[in-house]
């Protein structure tokens, strides 16, 4: 028998009423699931990086990424629908940045739980 599941069947009802109370609703799974999915490709979490700790231009970004700037604008489109990086225009101009301290929280989690391990 496998060792990574229970020998016995047997449901705590009190655990799982408990648990199903704090379950979120469909619709935010989805989301979230969504912005993982969003997240599982390198070239947008290496935009992250590179937004992390200031604004850059698409042109900068590709630089540091070391791609081209259409697809940098590829990447950016996606992750500006997903709210996970915003713009900017300065005269001719376009800034990204993130779109919020959550994105950042979110990114250096991700990287604490890497070193963690």
């Amino acid at each position: 028998m496998p060792k990574d599941i229970c020998q016995i069947f047997q449901v705590d009802q009190d655990r799982v009423a408990r648990s199903r109370a704090r379950m979120l609703d469909e619709r935010t799974f989805v989301e979230l699931a969504e912005i993982f999915k969003v997240l599982s490709e390198p070239t947008r979490v290496r935009i992250l990086q590179a937004l992390s700790e200031e604004e850059l231009c698409v042109c900068d970004i590709a630089a540091v990424v070391e791609t081209t700037p259409s697809a940098i604008s590829h990447q950016l489109r996606i992750l500006r629908t997903n709210r996970l990086v915003k713009s900017r225009k300065d005269g001719k101009m376009v800034y990204y940045s993130l779109d919020d301290e959550h994105v950042r929280n979110l990114f250096e989690e991700g990287i604490r739980h890497l070193k963690e391990g």
